[in-house]
This record gives C-alpha cells, sequence and structure tokens, in this order.
C-alpha cells in the first residue's frame, strides 16, 4: 500500500464495495522456497467477515494451506494510468501513476468437499446476475456427471479477513486546479483505464 495519507482515506465501507464488485484478485502468501501467488475470483460474505474462493487441486497456493491455516493476501486491482508531467499546467512535476488497489489481510483455510458445490454455484450465480436479462447459466443446465467430474479437479478454501487496506491515488496531493488539469487530458486518452481513472478525479473533485 502506498504511504501517503492522502491516497489512503477512503472508508472501509467503500474499499469492501470495490473488493466485492471486482470479485477477483491475487492469492499471496509465503511458501517453502519463495512467495507464491494465484489469481483467483472470490465471494466476500454480507458481513465482511470471510471470503470464499476455490483453487485447482495442484495449485501450490492451495497445497500449501492444506494441513492448516496460513496468513495469506488478497491483493485486488481496479483501474489505473500514466499521469503526464505535461497535463498539469504547473511547472516542476514528473510522471506518476493514479490507480485504485484494495489489500484484503487475513487467513486462508481449506474448506470440506461439501462445500465446493455450493460455492461455484454462489459464484457464477453472482456473475451470471450482471449478465441480465440474459438467463443465468446454471450448473443443472450440464449432463449428468459432468459437474461431479469437472468439481474433482479443484478444492475449496476460507479466507477469514483480518484487515482491510486501500490506496486511491488520484493527485489528492495536488491543487484542484492542477488535478482538473490532468483529469482534462485524461478523459481524452483512448484507453479505459485513462477514462475510469478521468472520472473518478472528477467524482473526487465534485
Amino acid at each position: 500500500m502506498h504511504p501517503n495519507p492522502a491516497f489512503r482515506s477512503t472508508p472501509l465501507q467503500d474499499n469492501l464495495a470495490f473488493a466485492r464488485a471486482r470479485g477477483f484478485g491475487i492469492l499471496s502468501m509465503n511458501g517453502a522456497d519463495g512467495p507464491l501467488a494465484a489469481h483467483v475470483p472470490f465471494l466476500i460474505s454480507p458481513d465482511a467477515g470471510f471470503a470464499e474462493l476455490h483453487l485447482a487441486r495442484s495449485n501450490p497456493v492451495g497445497r500449501a494451506c492444506l494441513e492448516g491455516p496460513v496468513a495469506a493476501l488478497i491483493m485486488v486491482s481496479g483501474p489505473d494510468a500514466y499521469i503526464s508531467p505535461d497535463w498539469y499546467g504547473a511547472e516542476d512535476q514528473v510522471p506518476t501513476w493514479n490507480y485504485i488497489a484494495v489489500h484484503l489481510r487475513g487467513v486462508l483455510s481449506p474448506l470440506p468437499e461439501a462445500a465446493l458445490q455450493p460455492h461455484v454455484d454462489a459464484l457464477s450465480a453472482e456473475h451470471e446476475n450482471r449478465l441480465l436479462p440474459k438467463t443465468p447459466w446454471q450448473s443443472s443446465k450440464m449432463s449428468q456427471g459432468a459437474m461431479p467430474r469437472m468439481l474433482r479437479m479443484i478444492l475449496p478454501f476460507r479466507f477469514e479477513i483480518g484487515s482491510v487496506e486501500g490506496t486511491w491515488k488520484l493527485n489528492q496531493n495536488k491543487t484542484p486546479e492542477v488535478r482538473r488539469g490532468a483529469v482534462d487530458h485524461l478523459a481524452q486518452q483512448s484507453d479505459a483505464g485513462s477514462q475510469a481513472i478521468a472520472a473518478l478525479m472528477r467524482r473526487d473533485l465534485e
């Protein structure tokens, strides 16, 4: 997390809402031979006490905690964009990068295999509902025996959330006039990251 407090004043609920809406991140922990990481979709519980996720049976991250809980981190990244110093309209500026990131720190534990089917059904339902009015896909649409065969390849886990940290780096350490200059130029860029960061900065200035 960026140490500047100007970028870390976002309320806890906003950080959780961002992580919940994103629903995808990098799960990381220390392994016997060095850091381990896996890219995972996850579901945060309504009370934000934990997240549930699954990993391939062969994934080193999952194997590292099969014998007991281990400390872990889920890094959730949002939009990001390069900021040119020319955009500020002020002297003696340097290039930087604006971005959104939330870190969930906690403990990862294996769940009983009986928890796997309810988890994957809840995970698919969450994201299928975002595609409405498309008729949601359900595992019941699969032919007999297909779903159990695929479920044998993955294992369920619970990530108990101990702390939530967020960095919303949107040039808050600069004057409103300077920030508006950056917003105007960001909004002229064609990539989705620049457009998203420009919208967030504009909202922050209102």
